[in-house]
């Protein structure tokens, strides 16, 4: 069964920290309300935390030292919400290490959103398990070697990827025949560096599908299925 993802709200202001818990709780999420650090440091010590939601100003200890030390662990995502809405306190925060920044008065549905894109990239960004020495994918006549990353057409002519085409490619090649939404692919392929409307994926699809449509054999591979995302239509086996 699925564990339910558990999400800290660090906020000293009671009605905003017991609100965005309720707001939270209603979408199925647990949550733990600290009103400081030193509250969410001995709750992080006994259980683990899917997303830390931080305010900038906190008695103690404030939430950027702790975005700071959380991304040092590299282990719990951070959204910062904050009164402060200059420019500079939201480019520090995310180069400090926060996934997304969210300033306060902030629309409840955004809030929602936002948790959910993070937990969404960050929970799923290790679903494309990393291949095996020399894991070798065949597929209607073409080779990648997962390993060396080398890549043949079927007349056996060489294929070059860049890094993002090959992410891309291999995450077709470990779910084939399966219709893969964008944000999957985003999520594989870009991980807790993919932001919202992140544009990226549509580059690297279509790049990757002309490599592949230089050989007539590659042009029907990677077939767009309408309002479900795409589906790598050719079987795949491994050696």
């Amino acid at each position: 069964m699925t564990r339910i993802p558990l999400i800290a709200i660090v906020e000293d202001d009671p009605e905003i920290r017991a609100l965005v818990c309720d707001l939270l709780e209603r979408e199925g999420y647990e949550t733990v309300p600290c009103p400081n650090v030193a509250e969410f440091d001995r709750i992080a010590a006994r259980r683990r935390i899917d997303l830390a939601i931080l305010d900038v100003m906190l008695p103690g200890e404030d939430g950027l030292s702790l975005c700071r030390r959380l991304r040092a662990q590299g282990q719990t995502p951070v959204l910062m919400v904050t009164a402060k809405g200059d420019d500079i306190d939201r480019i520090v925060g995310l180069e400090i290490g926060a996934d997304d920044y969210l300033p306060k008065p902030f629309n409840p549905r955004e809030l929602i959103a936002r948790a959910k894109a993070i937990l969404r990239r960050t929970r799923e960004a290790g679903a494309v398990v990393a291949p095996v020495r020399r894991t070798v994918y065949h597929f209607a006549g073409w080779t990648l070697d997962a390993a060396s990353r080398d890549f043949t057409d079927p007349d056996g002519g060489g294929v070059e990827l860049t890094g993002g085409e090959f992410d891309l490619l291999l995450s077709f090649l470990t779910h084939p025949q399966r219709v893969l939404s964008r944000d999957q692919l985003l999520d594989w392929t870009r991980g807790r560096e993919a932001m919202p409307f992140d544009r990226t994926i549509d580059v690297q699809l279509s790049r990757l599908r002309r490599r592949l449509a230089e050989h007539p054999s590659g042009a029907a591979l990677i077939r767009t299925v309408r309002g479900g995302g795409y589906l790598f239509s050719a079987p795949v086996e491994l050696a």
